[in-house]
């Protein structure tokens, strides 16, 4: 993976090697050696071996993170909805 210009490749974050890209969890340089691949819907993913050993090689949890926070901010402006239409009656 070079820079197109001449400079140096990306390394691996855990063997030091030319990387193949990043981790789709932590966005580390990895190689091929050092990731695992993962299902994530429609597409496969790359989760370097540090992140699987973490929490295993589903997107799973950060999703349902997101999912978590988008419900809070929904149920914040619903009690604000609620709010201003009690101070109008």
């Amino acid at each position: 993976m070079g820079t197109g210009d001449g400079g140096a490749a990306a390394r691996c974050a855990l063997c030091g090697t030319e990387a193949a890209g990043p981790c789709a969890r932590c966005r580390a340089p990895v190689c091929g050696d050092c990731c695992t691949l993962t299902d994530g819907g429609a597409t496969t993913f790359a989760i370097c071996l540090r992140c699987e050993r973490r929490g295993g090689a589903s997107l799973r949890p950060a999703w349902l993170g997101l999912m978590g926070w988008l419900a809070l901010v929904l149920l914040a402006l619903a009690a604000v909805a609620a709010l201003l239409t009690l101070a109008r009656s």
